[in-house]
């Protein structure tokens, strides 16, 4: 399974990749407007969407701050086998400039938060949520810590929102995770296969 799958994002061309990238989000965009008509009146879990809130600056935007730095601090200690995910993030942002990255972060922390924080959590809890949302990012079933690691993330940005209230601080938390680390890889030393840990796509 894991062998086919990379196989398969091996096979897709930039363009593809960028295709399906955007289409995912959408999707989820479209999952939350059916979910929330169904389970909610009007629409009303837009009212836990304020941007009127200094909680964005105060919470928001550092706790994300200090998820990226434990990122790349555990990046530099761990074996690179330990963040192994076939490539994929680094084929969706090496090759985009500033700008596309910043756009890609705006988009997949919006559907994603609005999906997963403010439907899910807000009608199965907290556990269940950061569950589904590790499931739904399928490439980290395939590698023990990057799955450990995206439940705990999950975990953590939904006791922001328990805490806050607010969906615009997970969505400013997330935009600030997936930003600045899609800068990072962008930047960073490309990894030789030799330095995967003998996994290879």
């Amino acid at each position: 399974m894991k062998k086919k799958y990379f196989e398969l994002i091996n096979g897709l061309t930039d363009k593809d990749l960028l295709f399906h990238l955007y289409m995912t989000q959408i999707i989820l965009c479209v999952i939350s407007l059916i979910l929330g008509f169904i389970f909610f009146d009007h629409f009303s879990y837009f009212d836990n969407l304020s941007l009127n809130d200094y909680q964005i600056i105060s919470i928001g935007i550092p706790a994300g701050l200090t998820v990226v730095i434990v990122d790349i601090l555990l990046m530099k200690w761990l074996p690179s086998s330990f963040y192994d995910d076939g490539g994929l993030n680094e084929r969706i942002f090496n090759n985009r400039n500033i700008f596309h990255i910043l756009i890609i972060a705006l988009f997949v922390a919006f559907s994603e938060e609005l999906l997963f924080r403010g439907i899910i959590q807000t009608k199965v809890g907290l556990i269940l949520a950061s569950i589904i949302f590790a499931i739904i990012h399928y490439r980290y079933l395939f590698n023990w810590f990057l799955f450990v690691n995206i439940v705990l993330l999950s975990f953590f940005i939904g006791l922001v929102f328990e805490w806050t209230d607010n969906l615009a601080v997970t969505i400013a938390m997330h935009f600030v995770i997936d930003f600045l680390l899609g800068v990072y890889i962008k930047f960073k030393r490309p990894i030789r296969e030799d330095e995967r840990g003998g996994v290879t796509p």
